[in-house]
């Protein structure tokens, strides 16, 4: 499945949407789960974020378009699976903060991402700008990309409907995490819209009432 979200109100470019589904595994257990897929840019090229499970349905959003990067939020399976295989059908290389690089290791141990991420890197595609924001806690190298043009930001799984993204596993830790969603996230407009990694939209100003910041 798909959809696009475009109004007058976010200018120009367009943001595509699709659900994969598959499983996470760490720390010797596997769970099944529905990620999504997001991908920004304009009629003629795209970024994708994030590569979870099934390269065909990601290329199905993408149509026709180049793709510039695929952008991961972090290096958990069910969010890099697929990437080099993405990046081999379309040419993009695979964007990752280096933070990541032993939670990256666990799933791809032969092969590499190609352009480190970086606090503050600017990452342009089809008139929009995503600014990266480092926020790591729920893995070391996990990555927000905030798209003012739009109004939303991009959370993997480091901030959902909900609250914060699960910790207590390997490589994650729960005041970090809280650390970064209260000085990065909180930093942005109360109305920014959230698209998050797994389930449904929020703001960040529903996501700061409800932990009372």
């Amino acid at each position: 499945m798909s959809d696009a979200s475009s109004s007058p109100a976010c200018p120009p470019g367009r943001i595509d949407h699709t659900v994969t589904s598959g499983t996470f595994s760490l720390d010797g257990e596997t769970f099944d789960v529905d990620n999504n897929v997001w991908v920004v840019g304009d009629d003629t090229e795209c970024v994708v974020i994030d590569a979870p499970h099934d390269v065909e349905a990601i290329r199905a959003v993408i149509g026709s378009r180049t793709v510039k990067a695929i952008v991961c939020t972090h290096a958990h399976d069910d969010h890099v699976r697929v990437a080099p295989a993405l990046r081999e059908a379309t040419g993009a290389p695979i964007l990752l903060h280096p933070g990541d690089q032993p939670v990256w290791e666990l799933t791809h141990p032969d092969q590499l991402w190609d352009v480190d991420l970086a606090d503050g890197q600017t990452i342009e595609v089809g008139g929009t700008t995503l600014e990266v924001l480092h926020t790591p806690g729920h893995a070391p190298g996990a990555v927000c990309l905030y798209a003012p043009d739009h109004g939303c930001v991009f959370t993997g799984d480091t901030l959902f409907q909900g609250g914060p993204g699960a910790t207590g596993r390997s490589f994650s830790d729960r005041p970090t995490i809280e650390e970064s969603i209260r000085t990065r996230l909180f930093a942005l407009p109360d109305e920014t819209v959230v698209h998050t990694g797994h389930g449904d939209d929020t703001t960040i100003g529903a996501e700061k009432a409800l932990l009372g910041a």
